[in-house]
């Protein structure tokens, strides 16, 4: 039977701002307070969507959240027309109301967790949306994800769908972004790669010293539990607390993994050697034949991979078999960098073409090409039960290009935030984007 991994880019919302408000992400605090071009930001977005159609790959779309989230400041104390409420957080208080208009939720990576069907108890894909509860502005985003996630997996024989975890630090998740799977091919039983940054339970696992660890072991061992895995199928490993503390705050920023292959940089987990040959081991029993590709530090520094977002890339694998790397513009202008991937691509190994996109609106924010999308692999029966409005085709990158021409700005400062109208053109364009999509009712205004 086919099967295929399926990209759902994140669509770049209306509100498109630069808050600086993901302490321990590097290009998200140091780009503070600059303006951004939400415009530009969704045309980028929708331009490699595009692209990766084009080439051959699977590729849908995932809406954006309604913000400015006045609901989550009227839980806040804010009283009065929804006018009102904007006015009074922007003068007491702007950055709950930075907080509650970005456009975080761009970031698919961290909406969920995905399992694919050849890997759980039931025989359905499964999806556990992300809590992202160590940041405020994140926080806020689940409900109406899992809204969306249900809106584009329906079909209760093939989709299963869980709530958010706990929303306490012990249980903090942040979805697929510490989450990868490793298959001989997309249909086949495959292992599901879980990384952690901290326990909450088990002081033995030592933890970073400047910046939090937003992943938590009790928490992906939860996931694996809802979706029914089995422990054969299952390795979890410890993010290296000193990469977090150099800026490193999900595990997309110093690995990526697709297929038998792992994309990583030589100090991206604790016990490295040992989580390998774990993850060769449980491969092997499946059929697979697992490869790493290690980056050394000599080549490429972490400071390096976390100004180029090296390895928040997109590996993906081509019709022959071989592996293409999709990297942001940012690594073809960090001198090391780019000359490690040339001699990447010059060798026998499995990744052999890179192809680089600007993507300078989100990178700016803290996040890349992986940080845009969540991968769902897809049986070809499961993939014909897909709400097919969400599915990228010529005619809706056509249409979505239009729709953001029509309703998005080119310049958003932190004061726009206070402007009640951006409220209006966010619901007037998402109830818009709702109909295009074929989405029916996900927002708390068209629920009211």
């Amino acid at each position: 039977m086919s099967a295929y991994e399926m990209n759902f880019d994140g669509l770049v919302g209306p509100t498109h701002n630069y808050g600086g408000l993901s302490y321990g992400n590097v290009a998200s605090q140091s780009n503070s307070q600059a303006v951004s071009n939400p415009k530009e930001a969704a045309k980028q977005g929708l331009g490699k969507m595009k692209a990766l159609m084009d080439m051959g790959f699977k590729q849908g779309v995932f809406a954006p959240q309604e913000r400015q989230d006045v609901a989550a400041l009227r839980s806040l104390g804010f009283t009065g027309s929804d006018a009102e409420v904007i006015a009074k957080a922007a003068k007491e208080a702007m950055p709950l109301l930075a907080a509650c208009s970005s456009a975080s939720s761009m970031w698919t990576a961290n909406s969920c967790t995905v399992s694919p069907s050849a890997d759980t108890a039931d025989g359905r894909v499964h999806f556990t949306a992300a809590n992202l509860n160590c940041k405020f502005h994140r926080s806020i985003e689940h409900p109406t994800t899992s809204r969306v996630l249900r809106a584009m997996f329906s079909n209760e024989q093939h989709f299963a769908h869980h709530a958010a975890l706990p929303a306490v630090g012990q249980f903090g998740d942040e979805g697929a972004a510490n989450h990868t799977r490793f298959c001989k091919s997309y249909g086949e039983a495959g292992v599901e790669f879980f990384v952690f940054g901290r326990s909450a339970f088990d002081s033995r696992f030592p933890a970073p010293q400047r910046y939090p660890a937003r992943q938590t072991l009790e928490a992906c061992q939860a996931v694996a539990r809802l979706h029914g895995l089995g422990d054969e199928g299952v390795v979890y490993a410890q993010q290296n607390p000193a990469v977090i503390d150099q800026g490193v705050f999900h595990n997309d920023v110093i690995s990526v993994g697709n297929g038998e292959v792992l994309f990583y940089h030589q100090d991206a987990f604790l016990d490295t050697d040992k989580v390998l040959a774990e993850l060769g081991d449980k491969l092997a029993r499946r059929g697979g034949n697992f490869q790493a590709v290690r980056v050394p530090a000599s080549a490429v520094s972490v400071e390096d991979a976390v100004r180029s977002y090296l390895f928040n890339s997109q590996l993906l694998t081509r019709a022959d078999g071989s592996m293409l790397l999709i990297v942001p513009e940012e690594c073809r202008n960090n001198a090391n960098v780019w000359n490690y991937l040339s001699e990447l691509t010059r060798g026998n190994g499995p990744i052999r073409e890179v192809k680089v996109f600007d993507l300078k609106q989100s990178m700016q924010n803290g996040g890349g090409p992986a940080c845009l999308r969540l991968r769902v692999a897809l049986k070809e029966h499961e993939l014909a039960a897909v709400n097919p409005g969400v599915v990228m085709t010529p005619e809706l990158f056509t249409t979505l290009n239009a729709w953001v021409d029509k309703h998005y700005r080119d310049r958003l400062a932190e004061s726009d935030l206070a402007d009640p109208q951006l409220l209006i053109e966010c619901r007037t364009a998402l109830d818009e984007l709702t109909q295009i999509l074929k989405l029916g009712s996900v927002y708390p205004f068209q629920l009211a």
